[in-house]
């Protein structure tokens, strides 16, 4: 068949010969409306494609891809018939593809063993639902099956990821092989005011993937620094919800530590992402554990009522960074905490201690951070310092830094900034005091200032007056 296009006027139609009929060539006159309608079909053909994994020679990125049978996802019926009959033991009755939604299998798998288990009166068709979908509800067979399963595990969310496929999405995933530039640290550390020496510091350390001690005073921001340091690698990781390893449940997903990327593809009656949803994508995880930090946070927890257990730390935070802040003031002897460590960042894989009283091993991917106001040499013996070959300081800041702090930080807070202010409070409160300067102190004397000038009803003006009280109340016990 032809396909010639003879050109013409483009604002009013297009002669296309599109094959040969009885009565000699076929001519069909196209709109610009119909061009532009093709154009679309040609791009959702491309969608298609990509969808399928037509990505020519581009290396793709690691996205998990919806399962079409059971035997994909690693789950048997048995495994899929737990969560929906819990799920369904609490909620009454369901449509199917509200069922499909809660455990996070495809419709098209979940539908079929649905009328299966309504012809072993597990469950009954209470309605009909839209395009060929039913209403499901547990029937008393049904509802004494799933307080048996209840008994062993409550757990009725998204259906888990087994391990050999969360070691591969890991493998494919590292944290390890990220390389950070310049470029990536100035534009991580935006909204901080760094150094060119601390740049040079950091981005090294960075780039090792391995461990690294910040230590300082209080107050000039190693905290700050840790927390920006996963920004540096960019992208985004994909983890499962939930993992299953031999019966256990175990969470991995956690909303109070990862910060997960919505897609507006993905969910709703037509799922076209083309992604498994028992995988959640997130930024690239900042896992930070304070003085509160103990031991069973480090390994596989279970809750002795709900059998639901709950990854530790490490596992949450793989492919990105663990932050063990205020290191040496945690509850737990030094020794006990560090000698936790000594393999995984080492080998960088972890051993993890599962209810079932099998042991397995996990990857160790990510940059621990161990950040003290005390001196590492103080806190460690030299056989584990050894391993953490980064030991960089956070200085006080010099007084062009502090001054430039106050100018950065006074708009921020709506206030208006006073040069020859920040000069009399350096030079009248801080020198003759020998008062050492911290990164926190600007932000947190001007928020007095503000304060002070709200319940005065004064100007939101940088004064010296203002400054007398911020002091005064800010240092009055230091």
């Amino acid at each position: 068949m032809d396909s010639t296009v003879v050109a013409s006027d483009a604002h009013t139609t297009e002669t296309v010969y599109v094959g040969a009929g009885r009565g000699g060539v076929v001519k069909k006159q196209m709109t610009p409306e119909s061009i532009r309608g093709n154009q679309h079909l040609e791009e959702l053909f491309q969608r298609v494609n990509a969808l399928l994994g037509d990505r020519g020679d581009e290396e793709a990125p690691f996205t998990p891809k919806v399962p079409e049978t059971l035997e994909q996802m690693g789950l048997c019926e048995d495994d899929v018939q737990k969560l929906v009959l819990k799920f369904l033991l609490q909620k009454g009755s369901a449509l199917g593809r509200e069922i499909s939604s809660q455990v996070k299998i495809p419709f098209s798998i979940v539908f079929p063993l649905l009328k299966a288990w309504k012809n072993d009166q597990l469950v009954s068709y209470r309605a009909a639902g839209e395009m060929g979908d039913y209403v499901f509800a547990i029937v008393e067979s049904g509802r004494e099956r799933a307080r048996k399963f209840n008994e062993e595990c409550s757990y009725f969310g998204s259906a888990p990821v087994g391990l050999a496929e969360y070691l591969k999405a890991m493998e494919m995933q590292t944290i390890a092989g990220k390389e950070a530039t310049e470029e990536d640290l100035k534009q991580a550390f935006s909204d901080l005011l760094i150094s060119e020496l601390m740049f040079e510091r950091l981005g090294p350390a960075i780039n090792s993937g391995r461990g690294m001690f910040l230590f300082g005073e209080p107050g000039n921001g190693k905290t700050s620094i840790a927390e920006r340091i996963t920004r540096c690698f960019g992208d985004n990781v994909w983890i499962p919800r939930t993992l299953g390893i031999d019966g256990d449940i175990i969470r991995l997903f956690d909303p109070g530590v990862h910060d997960e990327i919505r897609n507006d593809d993905e969910g709703g009656l037509f799922d076209l992402s083309g992604v498994d949803p028992r995988w959640v994508q997130i930024r690239r995880p900042t896992v930070i554990a304070g003085g509160e930090l103990t031991m069973n946070e480090l390994e596989v927890t279970q809750n002795p009522v709900t059998k639901i257990c709950e990854a530790p730390l490490q596992l949450k935070s793989n492919c990105g960074t663990l932050v063990i802040d205020d290191f040496g003031r945690q509850t737990m002897p030094v020794d006990v905490l560090l000698n936790r460590w000594i393999v995984p960042l080492e080998k960088r894989y972890d051993f993890l201690n599962l209810p079932s009283g099998k042991k397995v091993q996990v990857p160790f991917d990510q940059l621990i951070i161990f950040s003290t106001n005390l001196e590492p040499k103080d806190l460690v013996d030299g056989a584990f310092l050894r391993r953490i070959p980064y030991k960089i300081e956070v200085p006080d800041p010099s007084r062009e830094h502090f001054s430039k702090l106050f100018e950065i930080m006074a708009p921020k807070l709506g206030l208006i900034y006073e040069q020859k202010s920040v000069d009399y409070l350096i030079e009248t409160h801080y020198l003759p005091k020998n008062r050492p300067f911290r990164n926190c102190q600007p932000r947190d004397l001007l928020l007095q200032v503000r304060n002070y000038c709200i319940y005065k009803k004064q100007p939101k003006i940088v004064t010296n007056s203002a400054f007398d009280f911020a002091v005064d109340t800010y240092f009055s016990m230091m």
